[in-house]
């Protein structure tokens, strides 16, 4: 057991800020394939005559498919060359969400939503290789950046996702971001370093070291269940946020839905906050802050649902601690293991996926059957049991 949890690397060169910068961007662009499909969800259910309940299953798959990537090839990256693993995700990407683009029924977008999933796992990869080119000093700075990059993705593609989606149709979403793919596969193969292993692990001891890493770390257990309590409340707002403002009293459009999305890049300065202070006050004080914030935003969303002002202000404060605490437990979580960072990652963001998808499954048919207000309760729920995880002691 001892070798497969000591994993160490040849000479690599520290990050550049323009080198920091790509990965950032880059991080972004991945990101949003799994949310693009969001505001476009009416618009997926009209041309497919696909009912409520199902919809749900759209953005679930992709969510899924990138947990599936946490557990099973994110740990690669511990033991091959990321720059390789990250073009051979890139060349899948492309193909998945050209598959997407020409899906002419439920069963096969879904498919295509599950691959897109899988290939997004080149962010896993690129915030640990970050990760690891950096200080310790560095670190929190270099995290709280590659955050702000992943914010950016997630709450533009929204945006980006209903302009296109309503001018262009939901099959033009698709196919821009493939354009967007190839482009940064190209960037990334040109300019990212090369980093080798001195260590071949098999891959079958490579997974299960997985179970070894989860039983020795109590912080990585704690981390991860955290994390996929908040980001399951958080799923739950986002999924069915569209479905929300496209009814009474608002009764918008996809594309004024996706205008939700820049209400919420408060979230990247609650990354880049969390990311200065963290080292300052400690993990678990900033996750505590962070998680009330998200309890707040929650209910006000829930209280004034049907009120534009009362939207805006719940979103704002939901972003802004959500990503506030995800930094927070990153650098906790890249603190535990540098040897095995890559599957200490892969471990973490399969809880927080798995509860993200989870979120976006249940959120869905929680709306269908009870409402905004439905949504708001679960998610208060969820944030309230996270909370209670992070305040017990490990």
């Amino acid at each position: 057991m001892t070798s497969i949890a000591t994993v160490s690397f040849s000479e690599k060169p520290q990050i550049t800020n323009s080198l920091l910068f790509l990965m950032a961007t880059a991080v972004s662009a991945t990101v949003a394939n799994l949310y693009y499909n969001q505001p476009i969800l009416p618009l997926i259910g009209k041309e497919l005559g696909i009912g409520g309940d199902a919809l749900g299953a759209i953005p679930a798959a992709s969510q899924f498919g990138y947990a599936a990537a946490l557990l099973f090839i994110s740990p690669l990256g511990d033991s091959i060359a990321r720059k390789r693993l990250i073009g051979i995700l890139s060349l899948c990407l492309i193909t998945a969400l050209i598959c997407a683009f020409s899906a002419n029924n439920f069963l096969v977008l879904i498919g295509a939503c599950f691959a897109i999933g899988l290939s997004a796992n080149i962010t896993q990869q690129l915030i640990p290789f970050a990760a690891s080119l950096s200080t310790p000093e560095q670190k929190g700075r270099v995290i709280g950046t590659l955050m702000s990059g992943l914010t950016i993705g997630i709450l533009l593609s929204r945006t980006a996702s209903g302009y296109i989606g309503e001018h262009f149709g939901w099959r033009a979403v698709f196919m821009m971001s493939a354009c967007i793919a190839a482009l940064f596969t190209a960037l990334l193969m040109r300019f990212l370093p090369t980093n080798q292993p001195t260590n071949r692990i098999p891959y079958s001891k490579l997974l299960l070291s997985m179970f070894g890493l989860i039983r020795q770390y109590g912080l990585l257990r704690k981390s991860a269940l955290t994390g996929a309590l908040w980001f399951a409340a958080f799923n739950v707002l986002w999924a069915t946020l569209a479905l929300h403002v496209s009814g009474d009293p608002f009764n918008f459009d996809a594309q004024q839905a996706g205008l939700f999305g820049i209400v919420a890049l408060a979230g990247v300065s609650g990354a880049k906050f969390s990311g200065m202070w963290v080292s300052k006050v400690g993990s678990r004080m900033m996750i505590t802050i962070a998680l009330s914030l998200i309890a707040i935003g929650f209910l006000v969303s829930g209280l004034y649902g049907d009120s534009l002002v009362g939207l805006i202000i719940g979103i704002i404060l939901i972003d802004f601690g959500v990503f506030s605490a995800q930094v927070s437990n990153q650098v906790a979580v890249f603190s535990i293991d540098p040897s095995a960072q890559s599957r200490i990652n892969g471990i973490y963001m399969l809880g927080y996926y798995l509860g993200g998808a989870l979120g976006s499954l249940v959120g869905v048919k929680v709306f269908d059957h009870f409402g905004w207000f439905g949504v708001s309760v679960l998610s208060l729920i969820l944030v309230s049991a996270a909370m209670v995880v992070n305040c017990r002691k490990r």
